[in-house]
């Protein structure tokens, strides 16, 4: 039996506030692991290798498969390919040496495990029933946050939703 004036809790709500901080944390982290990249690309540089190809000309290559495109597979570039591969290989070898000992394996791992429970989060609270007009609000809040490619994006359908969620919080008061 419920006493008169006082309402449940806004199940919606409750799940806005917890992907909220999700969201958040997954921004700090976000941040951390890009600062820690930027420190790895300015001293150990992004995993390459520079090949010169038979027209003389040098290519850097990033990954073994841009390798291969550049190369081909035939046997008459097996020679190039082969000290290409050995070279990408060391470089992928000191990045990633890099980024264990700075933490950016670690921070990298933390923000993908942040963004997953701000995802599974975000998925609950698209299946949950609001109860008040501030968990419709938190609702809105999040689409928001979530699917906006900029803040004060001016494209379809941001700025409804942005006015929408603006007048909510005013009839809330």
């Amino acid at each position: 039996m419920r006493r008169s004036g006082i309402r449940p809790p806004d199940p919606a709500l409750a799940l806005w506030r917890e992907w909220e901080t999700a969201h958040k944390l997954t921004e700090r982290l976000c941040r951390k692991q890009q600062r820690l990249e930027a420190r790895l690309v300015s001293s150990v540089g992004f995993p390459c290798a520079t090949v010169c190809v038979p027209e003389g000309e040098d290519v850097a290559v990033h990954s073994i498969e841009a390798l291969n495109e550049v190369l081909g597979e035939g046997p008459d570039m097996a020679a190039l390919r082969e000290k290409a591969e050995a070279d990408f290989a060391a470089h992928q070898a000191r990045w990633d040496a890099a980024a264990e000992a700075t933490g950016y394996i670690a921070a990298l791992r933390a923000e993908r495990e942040a963004g997953e429970r701000a995802a599974d989060l975000l998925e609950a609270l698209s299946t949950t029933r609001a109860t008040t007009l501030a968990g419709v609000a938190g609702k809105l809040d999040a689409v928001l946050r979530e699917g906006e490619a900029w803040e004060e994006c001016s494209d379809f359908p941001w700025p409804q939703i942005r006015s929408a969620l603006s007048d909510l919080v005013r009839i809330a008061r």
